[in-house]
């Protein structure tokens, strides 16, 4: 099954006839394109399925793209936002839901996963206990980087408040296998409120803040595993490197 046109569709509570409709097609059509991921649409409907959605064509038939054309360094670039907000939430449930190895989760506040994700704690419940490694790095609510960070955005939804979200909900998931909570070290904490990585497995969805921005401001990259070495590496390292640095939320723990 097509699970990420079937979420896309859920997202804009269309059905298979409404979006038959809009691309110009049959209904069953568009249900064998849900019905089989195999199914690769001729290119025109790809691209009106696509717009009608609001989800890059990328996204929805990765493997018709894929065998398109990128050749170069970019091609694990599977998609470009220029806002966190315009990613589909489909796009983040997929990634979730199919990642079965290795979720971290480095922005520096995260708190956004418990309101836009249905469900957060059945679906990390679920994944610990079917073997997946979830982590979570965080900065530090009290640190200095914290605190200079909350003068250059200026809102009312304090960057310390955004952690102590997400630590108050991760409290709620208490002795759940393969589950880790650091915060990042102070001398990493600049580098880390200034780019924010979110691996799923072999994919990765990462945002680089602009000046006074907050997350969901600024650009992001949908970003899939094809080399050593290639970007997507890159970035994973540099969330290995912070997390090897920092430390337990636990103030007892060493």
């Amino acid at each position: 099954m097509n699970s990420s046109l079937r979420n896309a569709m859920a997202d804009k509570n269309l059905s298979a006839r409404q979006l038959a409709i809009r691309v110009g097609v049959t209904t069953k059509t568009v249900e064998r394109w849900i019905a089989d991921e195999e199914l690769i649409p001729h290119a025109r409907n790809r691209v009106d399925a696509s717009g009608v959605l609001g989800v890059d064509e990328a996204v929805l038939w990765p493997k018709a793209v894929g065998a398109v054309m990128k050749t170069g360094p970019d091609r694990e670039i599977i998609s470009a936002y220029p806002y966190r907000s315009a990613c589909p939430s489909s796009v983040w449930r997929q990634l979730i839901s199919e990642s079965t190895r290795d979720i971290i989760l480095a922005g520096y506040t995260n708190y956004f996963f418990w309101i836009e994700q249905p469900a957060f704690h059945a679906t990390l419940r679920a994944k610990g206990e079917a073997g997946c490694r979830v982590r979570f790095l965080l900065g530090d609510p009290d640190g200095r980087v914290t605190q200079q960070r909350e003068g250059i955005e200026d809102v009312a939804f304090k960057v310390s408040t955004r952690i102590r979200i997400s630590l108050d909900e991760l409290a709620k998931l208490p002795d759940l296998p393969g589950l880790e909570v650091r915060f990042s070290s102070e001398e990493d904490a600049t580098n880390h409120v200034g780019l924010s990585v979110f691996r799923f497995d072999d994919q990765a969805l990462v945002t680089p803040h602009l000046a006074r921005l907050v997350g969901h401001d600024s650009p992001m990259l949908h970003l899939r595993k094809l080399q050593d070495g290639g970007l997507f590496d890159r970035f994973a390292e540099h969330v290995e490197e912070l997390w090897e640095r920092g430390r337990s939320t636990m103030p007892d723990s060493k």
